[in-house]
């Protein structure tokens, strides 16, 4: 999902996974889109750790930024997005999307542990999210 998102927002999106964001370079950037899936009911661990380890070093440094969310989910997502929506809160971001969750129906032990894959229609949901927030940054809309 992440990598759609970023080619939808073309040449000038930078993909990095949690483990490699760091406060340097959240600060560099104009705009967030933030894409993780949703383990029990929570964002995952390491979106979690991202955001422990970026959060003081870019409070009251990035107020007014804008921001988008797309999770996948084994049922509804929400406990993923009102986690991520109370930590952008203190940072005083500006949210410029609704969020964007994938249902992947795992709701059996044997589906929570296959391997998931997204739809294509889900993909080009997460392109042409990238491909807006991309738009609307570079047209001075947000």
């Amino acid at each position: 999902m992440a990598a759609a998102v970023a080619q939808g927002a073309g040449q000038d999106a930078v993909l990095l996974a949690a483990a490699e964001a760091m406060p340097a370079i959240l600060l560099g950037a104009r705009g967030y889109v933030f894409v993780c899936p949703e383990n029990l009911g929570s964002m995952s661990g390491q979106m979690k750790e991202m955001f422990d380890r970026c959060y003081y070093p870019l409070l009251g440094r990035i107020e007014g930024r804008p921001y988008a969310t797309a999770i996948s989910a084994g049922s509804d997502g929400a406990g993923a997005q009102a986690q991520m929506d109370r930590i952008v809160t203190g940072w005083r971001l500006k949210r410029v999307a609704e969020p964007l969750i994938v249902n992947l129906g795992a709701q059996t032990p044997e589906q929570i542990r296959a391997e998931k894959s997204v739809s294509e229609a889900d993909l080009g949901r997460c392109r042409d999210l990238g491909s807006a927030f991309a738009e609307g940054l570079g047209l001075g809309i947000f």
